[in-house]
């Protein structure tokens, strides 16, 4: 039914149209920016590195008995909240 209708495809046209614009423009941004980028994607990189090793220790201490608690810079406690997620292997 779509593939017939004139207005979806056009729509799709435009999408495309669209996000070929996007990716230009992140493109011109990212050489703008050169280096920073790059300093900008590394520090990306680390927060998740981050995340992962937090949320192991906090999952390792959690199962060990102990006491999970997470403090910042502002003496603002964290708990853990956790989750279970699958994925394909």
């Amino acid at each position: 039914m779509l593939a017939g209708n004139q207005a979806y495809e056009d729509i799709k046209d435009q999408l495309k149209e669209l996000r070929d614009l996007k990716k230009t423009i992140e493109h011109e941004a990212q050489a703008e920016m050169g280096a920073d980028y790059d300093k900008l994607d590394e520090l990306k990189q680390d927060i998740a590195s981050d995340q992962e090793m937090l949320a192991d220790i906090a999952l390792t201490q959690y199962a060990n008995g102990e006491e999970v608690v997470v403090t910042d810079r502002d003496e603002s406690e964290y708990e853990p909240v956790f989750s279970v997620r699958f994925k394909k292997v």
